[in-house]
């Protein structure tokens, strides 16, 4: 019971960690202009996300454009996007595995140690997404840390986290606790004892009952 229990919870984390991935992924809100300097009052504010840039004005009025051609963007958000999109896939192909391989479905077969096996797959799979999206992540911040700090980059363009990078950060975060979950649920094989037991040692062979007159 509690190695099943264990998967579950393994699941459910995996699963909203996949959630948050593909949410932090749409979101446009991966860095936001920073007010530092002469730039604390402005009448507008700029967010840039893997797929689009958008700009809320004071009126309350958002508007959005999507980045027109890829090849164009930086290398860096294009290797972020790609490692975003394969950490959501593997991830999603994790899962799938692991439900073959939990206790409580009947899928995979019947056979107790071959499910565990086949658990212990997507959880190592689902790391593997999970790790995916965390250099993703990782990367994306460290270009915006980076270019904040260089002192040639025009204050007014300068940068900082935005809210989706932290929910894709917490959504890979998941995902590795899952997949670390699902991954440990493998029980052990029970060793054989070398010595035969104490009842197997003591019987003799059976006796003879005959009687004789």
């Amino acid at each position: 019971m509690a190695n099943s229990g264990v998967q579950l919870l393994g699941f459910f984390l995996s699963l909203i960690g996949i959630v948050g991935l593909i949410i932090g992924t749409i979101l446009p809100q991966w860095k936001m202009s920073a007010y530092i300097g002469d730039n604390i009052i402005t009448a507008v504010a700029m967010y840039q996300g893997l797929w689009m840039s958008c700009a809320f004005q004071s009126t309350g009025q958002l508007q959005c454009k999507i980045y027109d051609s890829i090849l164009q963007l930086d290398s860096s958000l294009q290797a972020t996007r790609a490692l975003m999109i394969v950490g959501i896939i593997v991830s999603v192909a994790g899962l799938g595995v692991a439900c073959m391989g939990m206790k409580c479905t009947t899928c995979g077969g019947s056979e107790k140690v071959r499910k565990s096996r086949i658990a212990m797959t997507g959880g190592i799979i689902l790391l593997v997404g999970g790790l995916c999206a965390i250099v993703a992540c990782s990367w994306f911040a460290h270009n915006v840390i980076r270019a904040f700090y260089n002192p040639y980059t025009p204050v007014n363009t300068k940068f900082e986290f935005g809210a989706a990078i932290f929910i894709a950060w917490g959504g890979s975060l998941l995902d590795v606790l899952g997949g670390a979950m699902l991954a440990a649920s493998c029980p052990r094989k029970k060793q054989a004892s070398k010595y035969p037991s104490m009842g197997t040692s003591r019987s003799g062979p059976p006796s003879s009952t005959k009687e004789y007159v």
